[in-house]
This record gives C-alpha cells, structure tokens and sequence, in this order.
C-alpha cells in the first residue's frame, strides 16, 4: 500500500523531472516531445498511486486488495472441469470443455487440461452460436474463443504441461478462399476478457525460411482485456506471441521466435520471462505498435532474459509512436549493438519511446546504441516497473 510519506517522496522527485539529461544530437522539440512523454508517464503513475492508496484505506483489514467486482463475483462462483485424451477427465478434448460453456459465462471455469499434446483431425467450423469456434487446416487444432466467453482459465501440470499445437501461416488459404493472414494464423485466439493460463505450451511449428513471404504463425494472440499467463511457454518463428491489445501480464513464461516474436498494441508487462532468439538473420524481438502518442499503450520487460542463437534489435517500430522499456534485464551478446530500430523510417526516430534501466550482460552495453534511445533515470523508469503499469491492484490475483 503506498503510504502518504512515499506519495510526497514522490512528489517531491516530479519537480525535479526536468532535470533529466538533454541529448546534444536532440533538437529543442525532440526534447520537448520526450519530457511531455515523461511527464505523461509520471503523471498517470502518480494517479494510479494515489487512487490505489485511497480505495485501500477504505478496506477493511483483512484482504487489502481493490478486485474488479466482475471479476470478485466471478471467483466466488468458480468451477472447474477436467480434459484427458485417455477418457479419465470429464473431457476428452479442449473443445467438448469449452463447447459446454455458456456464453455470457460470469464464472470463473477452470480447464484442467491433463499431459499432452492437443492436435485434432478434421475439425470444422460450427456458427457464431457455438461457444467455441474452430479454423481447420490440417492436422492441428485452432481455437478460437470469442469474445462473450469470459472468466476462462486453462491449467496445466507445471512438470508435464499440456501442448496445443498449430501450423497455420499468414498465406494459408481459409475456409473463403482467402489468405488467413497474421491474425488468423494463431493456434489459440483469445478474445474473451479475463483470460488466465497456467502452465500452458502454446505452439505454432510452421517454420520460416529467409526471404519468403506469408509466413507469420502466430502460436497464441490474445486481443482480451485483463489477461494473465503464468509459467507458460510460447513457441514459434516469425509472429510467435501476437499481444494485440488489453491489459496483459505474462509471469516467469518462456517465449521464442526469430523475427518481431513479441508484437501487437498491447498495454503489457513481462515479468522474470526468458525471451530466446532463435534468428537466422539479424531480426528484432519486438515490434510495438503504439500508433499515438495519447495511448497507454507499450511493452514493459523486468527482470527478464535475452538470449539465443540469432541476433535481434530489442524493437523494431511498427507504430510511429511504438513504445518499449526493457528494465533490470540481462541481454546475451545476440542484442545488436544499436540496441533499436526504426525499420527505415527516421521520421519515427522521434516518436518511438524506447528505454533501458540498470540491465545487465554484453547485450546492455550502451556503446553503440541509437542516439534516440534512452537509458532511463529512476523516476522515469518507475512507472514502468510494476503491476501497476497494467492496473493489476484490479484484476491479478496473484503477482
């Protein structure tokens, strides 16, 4: 609980915010745009704070947590359902669990998915009336669950967790004759809010081979609000986890491709992640796409690992405003030495916030780095930093 002496602390650091170190090769209005950027981000961090101190103190005691009451409702309700290939579960497949949900579901439901890997044949595709729709192309599952399937948590055993598997790519041909493109491409799809998958493997095998095109393979996009993973494995190539937007928490998960493998417009922060480059060409980790200077939108890496076997720029700019800040991270010589791109558009160079604080490892050698990137102070790199970056005093449970 932020208590009033820290807030004042606080206060007392924003009026000297504009002290922060001015770049020379920066012009006056670059920096100008870059203190408003600060500000902003202080700002709405300073807010948040005194908003969660003040809706704590009116709690009682016990519990001192501020949950979302769709969300508190729905826990009080919980339900859980078991899925097993053998017969041994309630379920022998993923869908047949999710089929039985109502839409509208206002209870948290629990899958319980035993060891294994889920990969069905000949899958068609039901109606927007069914609770759970599936794409076939194939031999693999794709799920899809839509957007009034609230409340979903698939579990997995932390020894042996379950794989769900796909192989689509951007250039398959769909059900209409068409390209299924990068967003339907993903294995699972989530578009329901308050998602949560514990030990979990989320796959897309479809390889990628240098110079082709169509060949993104998403292995989950979650485009959900309020979403969490924890202890799960996201593995892939081109596109692997597309974070496409809401409010996302990824803890201690393991995620691996070889070009922009961490995308979208999320509003996200990864916490103890192992991020593994697997590129065959210099490639980038991310590709943010914040596309206005207003959005809170971004990517925030704390105390995470880059490593692998291809080299990466830590982001690539696929927004004009594309916004990551990488903190307390250890960065294996694959980081490029620039550090950033801005995928041969200068103009972005002064729109795109990217950030380093106190990371570690060969990677972390600013020598070289982009003059547009910054190494952040302290003030500027908190509101980055924790649970609160993703409102998470609301809906995590556990952080």
């Amino acid at each position: 609980m932020a208590t009033k002496k820290y807030i004042n602390f606080l206060l007392f650091f924003l009026s000297l915010s504009g002290l922060t170190l001015q770049s020379l090769s920066w012009s006056p209005e670059r920096e100008r745009e870059y203190q408003k950027w600060v500000s902003w981000n202080v700002e709405n961090y300073q807010k948040k704070t005194l908003l969660r101190a003040e809706a704590v103190t009116d709690l009682p005691a016990v519990g001192r947590k501020v949950l979302d009451p769709k969300l508190q409702k729905a826990e009080m309700n919980k339900v859980r359902m078991s899925v097993s290939h053998d017969g041994s579960g309630d379920y022998m497949s993923i869908k047949e669990a999710l089929d039985s949900i109502p839409l509208y579901n206002t209870r948290r439901v629990v899958l319980e998915i035993k060891s294994g890997v889920y990969r069905y044949e000949g899958i068609r595709i039901p109606n927007y009336k069914d609770n759970i729709s599936y794409t076939f192309q194939g031999s693999r599952e794709k799920i899809l669950i839509p957007r009034p399937l609230h409340f979903i948590t698939f579990s997995g055993d932390s020894k042996d967790p379950p794989t769900i598997t796909g192989n689509n790519t951007a250039s398959v041909t769909g059900r209409d004759g068409k390209p299924l493109k990068t967003f339907e491409s993903a294995t699972v799809a989530v578009n329901s809010n308050y998602f949560v998958a514990i030990n979990i493997r989320f796959e897309n095998t479809a390889p990628h081979d240098i110079g082709s095109t169509g060949e993104q393979a998403v292995a989950l996009r979650i485009s959900g609000n309020k979403a969490a993973f924890y202890n799960c494995s996201f593995y892939g190539t081109q596109d692997t986890l597309y974070d496409h937007k809401g409010l996302h928490y990824f803890n201690n998960c393991f995620i691996q491709g070889s070009v922009d493998f961490i995308f979208g417009y999320g509003t996200s922060l990864y916490q103890n992640c192992y991020l593994n480059s697997i590129a065959k060409k210099k490639a980038s980790l991310t590709a943010q796409k914040r596309s206005n200077s207003s959005l809170s939108s971004g990517f925030s890496f704390k105390d995470s690992v880059i490593t692998g076997s291809g080299q990466v720029y830590l982001g690539r700019a696929w927004g004009d405003h594309s916004r990551v800040v990488f903190s307390y991270t250890f960065m294996d010589k694959v980081v490029l030495p620039q550090g950033w791109s801005d995928w041969g558009d200068q103009k972005r160079d002064s729109g795109v916030y990217y950030g380093e604080y106190k990371c570690s490892g060969p990677g972390a050698n600013w020598t070289g780095r982009v003059p547009w990137a910054r190494m952040l102070t302290d003030i500027e790199a908190k509101p980055f930093m924790g649970t609160y970056f993703v409102d998470g005093d609301t809906w995590l449970l556990h952080s």
